[in-house]
């Protein structure tokens, strides 16, 4: 291995661990972040280290200090409702455009059998390791969405917006206790929707695909009140806000 891809590498390495510390809390908004700690708790070397401290800052999850150095960028409650907005925007855009394309049947069997997996698991929902098979599942869903839309440009902003915490599909579900009558009633009503999305583009249907999917989006958004309704606390949100 050269120089260069060694670098790349532990660039990589550094990049995908310091994620994950800020996504998880490990790293709470306003924490300090420097080369040595990247150092040190990933093994890379100094060049790797910056490189993945400015990808990160690039990506949103970081911020520059006044002083020196980075910290942990923190987000209002406003913040997170305009994320949530912003990734409906952009999925009800790629819901249209694939009603609008003549999608495969092949690619449209993948996504019924998506939403028929999702039936089974919605309908036993109760404990952690199903909660991990919805996740999986959502994440599919939302995947071969994506890929109906046949967009590059989609793909590349929605990447964009999914680096960020709370910017998944998935953000608040894996923060929730799934036996929670109010979670479940969520989750009924977003599966709902996947079935009503898939059924919109095989019959070509844009404008009501686009608006299933922006509505599917604010899933999230109820998710989000669901926690702050049980004082649950929300890493990457520094201080709660006023809205109601």
């Amino acid at each position: 291995m050269t120089d260069s891809e060694e670098n790349q590498s532990q660039t990589m390495m550094a990049v995908l661990g310091l994620r994950g510390l800020i996504i998880d809390g490990t790293l709470a908004p306003g924490a300090r972040v420097a080369e040595p700690l990247i150092v040190e708790r990933f093994n890379v070397s100094r060049t790797p280290a910056r490189a993945a401290l400015s990808q990160l800052a690039e990506e949103g999850l970081l911020t520059r200090r006044k002083t020196s150095g980075y910290e942990v960028k923190a987000y209002t409650e406003k913040d997170v409702y305009q994320a949530i907005e912003m990734r409906g925007l952009l999925e009800g855009m790629a819901a249209r455009i694939a009603a609008e394309n003549d999608v495969s049947p092949g690619l449209l069997g993948k996504m019924n059998a998506v939403v028929e997996q999702l039936d089974d698991v919605v309908a036993r929902l109760s404990s952690d390791s199903e909660q991990t098979e919805y996740v999986h599942l959502n994440n599919q869903f939302h995947k071969l969405l994506l890929e109906a839309s046949d967009s590059d440009m989609l793909t590349m902003s929605l990447d964009r917006m999914r680096a960020l915490p709370f910017g998944s599909p998935n953000a608040f579900v894996e923060s929730l206790s799934l036996n929670h009558v109010a979670v479940k009633r969520v989750l009924i009503m977003a599966q709902e929707q996947h079935r009503a999305i898939v059924e919109s583009i095989r019959y070509g249907h844009g404008a009501r695909a686009e608006a299933l999917a922006r509505e599917h989006s604010f899933c999230a958004a109820r998710y989000l009140n669901l926690l702050r309704a049980k004082d649950e606390p929300i890493p990457w949100i520094a201080r709660p806000s006023k809205r109601a």
